[in-house]
């Protein structure tokens, strides 16, 4: 079916089988899952059910949901693993490239663009599987780590996690006077940029703080993402973007990728949970302790603990996410706006979005908002894969130069 007919067909009123021919012909990319952490402390298996209250990422909810690409997060716990960064992030890298080789008659290591592309294409689709690095304290202050990373599979590289490191400032620690921060990107940072330009990866500004963001744009030559960010306006989290930031992502033609936790994307949610914070927190120490004597093994991130306190909590309904969809797509413009919904990291998601499964109730809520077919493939994975395309020919660009002299 054509997008004009298809466009002709909803403005008439055409029933939801005709949003589910929108959804079914997009190419659908995720920016950001954070599924390794499971294969790996949990030695869970992508091709197996999972209920909807352990996990939200499973091979058949992903084609339930028209899941085309997916960014796995490469998280390392800065807390966790002191000294140990990489071999954390291989032992990672090593989860997801394994389930690769368990399901190569779904899955694919995708590399590029045309990767992607090509997943969509084969008979039967398989979900072309690309990583990304969250945190550059990963790479250890080690360009040569980051080249590994790249070779590895690695195409993008959150520039911090919550964690400021030793050469850039992150949102998550801002206003902790213990930490020392650098004012946005340390030299070594810009250095850090530049070669992921020269690599072909994707500089991911989610996480950073302002200061960070603003001289990351100045320092770039291709494109950045927000792999797994929402709007400030809308709801005050630091993780959030601000107007202005929005407006100099498109500027810089690049693609902010919206988180689906309910804290970033509700500010009742998010006031509700601060004023938990003190008694989850205890509850969730209760819990480590008790582990700790041998109850259990210890997980990196207590996801269980986390989810029934968020459980508590009254979930915002599923128009707050659109909103903030709706929000980037106004003050950036409709070019510069995806999806990074943060699924298996987050223990709240809207209303009606359970899983990866649930992503068609995303395509109708943006056609009810009078949003086109066209614009509809744009935000579900058009944009990145312009990003990824352009970041590739900068990459072409600037190795064909002659090095520096």
């Amino acid at each position: 079916m054509s997008p004009a007919l298809l466009t002709a067909l909803l403005l008439a009123g055409a029933p939801a089988s005709e949003a589910r021919a929108v959804h079914e012909s997009a190419l659908i990319i995720d920016g950001h899952m954070d599924t390794p952490l499971r294969l790996l402390d949990e030695g869970f298996d992508l091709g197996s059910d999972t209920p909807v209250t352990e996990g939200h990422v499973d091979l058949g909810k992903a084609r339930a949901g028209n899941l085309g690409a997916v960014f796995f997060s490469i998280w390392v716990d800065p807390a966790a693993n002191q000294g140990r960064y990489a071999h954390r992030a291989l032992r990672l890298i090593d989860a997801v490239l394994m389930q690769i080789e368990r399901h190569p008659d779904q899955m694919v290591l995708a590399l590029s663009a045309q990767d992607i592309i090509d997943a969509r294409a084969s008979q039967p689709k398989k979900l072309a599987s690309l990583m990304g690095i969250e945190g550059g304290h990963v790479i250890e202050n080690d360009l040569g780590l980051l080249r590994d990373f790249y070779r590895l599979g690695a195409r993008y590289m959150t520039l911090t996690w919550s964690n400021t490191n030793e050469w850039a400032d992150s949102s998550g620690d801002i206003q902790d006077r213990k930490v020392k921060h650098h004012g946005g990107l340390s030299p070594f940072g810009e250095e850090v940029v530049r070669e992921m330009n020269r690599l072909g990866m994707l500089v991911d500004i989610s996480h950073v703080s302002d200061e960070t963001f603003f001289d990351t744009l100045k320092v770039t030559r291709a494109p950045v993402i927000a792999s797994h960010s929402s709007a400030r306006a809308l709801t005050q989290s630091p993780r959030n973007m601000t107007d202005d930031m929005l407006r100099a992502v498109a500027a810089n033609k690049g693609v902010v990728m919206v988180n689906f936790f309910s804290a970033f994307i509700d500010d009742a949610f998010r006031k509700a949970q601060d004023a938990q914070n003190a008694e989850r927190k205890a509850a969730l120490a209760a819990q480590k302790a008790r582990l700790k004597k041998g109850a259990g093994p210890l997980p990196v991130i207590d996801m269980a603990t986390e989810r029934q306190w968020s459980s508590k909590l009254e979930r915002p309904p599923l128009e707050a996410l659109i909103d903030h969809i709706d929000h980037v797509a106004k003050v950036a413009g409709v070019d510069h706006v995806g999806l990074g919904s943060d699924f298996d990291g987050v223990s709240s998601t809207p209303e009606g979005i359970d899983s990866v499964a649930d992503l068609p109730r995303i395509t109708e809520a943006l056609l009810a908002r009078g949003y086109s077919p066209e614009q509809v493939h744009k935000i579900l994975g058009g944009n990145l894969l312009r990003v990824f395309r352009e970041a590739e020919r900068v990459s072409r660009e600037l190795r064909a130069a002659p090095p520096p002299r």
